[in-house]
């Protein structure tokens, strides 16, 4: 099966403790500020909270010293046919310690509409007549089968069976997040009452086209089922908050500062104006 290859190396600082992954470590990127959204992870889901109308990229980071497939997934459909998404189907090539933004639906080899978060019957799932599967980002990594390999057989020569959810996605993506999110766990107290979400959930829209550059190439699996799927749940922060993902009161984080006590400038501050004596 013929597939996408990336022409272009994608250098990026990202913190590799927030991905989600570890054949690929699969980040949400923010394209305005180009960092990534924060991730929580809440009852062996990684979620992140995006805004309405943004603008988003999905950044897959080959940690292997060779090539992988990335068959990738957005709200259930493939983002290089449109297909509702299956496993045997194309992705992109990524060499081997190789970055690569996915920043939207592929058109062409030279186009994609962008992927920018939306109201639910605003995205391209709802739009097409599939929003079953609304709010989620799947990657399906395939290491490639070396020359002279065979690849392994089912017993009895049938099919090999799908990767089991504890198999292919928990315990494999569990090393892989942002750690210090569990803490959102700890809102969900024994006894308290369940939340409910609101029901305006958000989805991915088709944005406007833009340039991508790619061309097609060869790739041959080691193996039918994935090596590793990771899976990214999203929402509005509004209702991961009321889902109990984030904790309420939690401020999003900025830019991280690499000399948060030091000052630009450091000379004698004005006194308060509330604390002048009086003549």
């Amino acid at each position: 099966m013929r597939h996408i290859l990336i022409l272009a190396w994608l250098a990026v600082a990202t913190q590799s403790a927030q991905a989600a992954g570890r054949l690929a470590e699969v980040l949400v990127i923010d394209r305005d500020s180009g960092t990534p959204l924060r991730t929580y992870y809440h009852r062996g889901e990684y979620w992140v909270a995006g805004n309405p109308g943004a603008r988003y990229a999905i950044e897959i980071r080959n940690t292997l010293h060779q090539r992988l497939l990335a068959v990738t997934s957005v709200d259930g459909i493939n983002v290089l046919t449109g297909d509702t998404a299956r496993w045997d189907q194309s992705g992109y090539v990524l060499d081997g310690e190789q970055s690569y933004d996915i920043t939207g639906w592929r058109k062409s080899q030279a186009e994609v509409a962008v992927f920018e978060f939306a109201a639910a019957p605003n995205s391209y799932a709802a739009r097409t007549g599939r929003s079953a599967n609304i709010g989620v980002i799947g990657v399906a990594v395939f290491r490639e089968r070396l020359p002279g390999q065979i690849a392994p057989a089912a017993p009895g020569g049938a099919p090999a069976p799908p990767a089991s959810r504890e198999n292919a996605d928990e315990s494999r993506l569990r090393g892989g997040a942002d750690l210090e999110e569990r803490s959102a766990d700890s809102s969900q107290r024994p006894g308290a009452a369940a939340q409910t979400a609101p029901l305006a959930k958000l989805g991915t829209g088709h944005g406007p086209r833009e340039q991508s550059a790619v061309e097609f190439t060869d790739f041959v699996r080691a193996s039918s089922r994935p090596n590793e799927i990771v899976r990214i749940r999203y929402d509005s922060r509004e209702n991961l908050i009321a889902l109990g993902i984030i904790p309420r009161g939690t401020m999003p984080r900025g830019a991280p500062d690499p000399f948060p006590g030091s000052s630009l400038a450091h000379f004698v501050p004005d006194p308060p104006t509330s604390n002048l004596e009086q003549p």
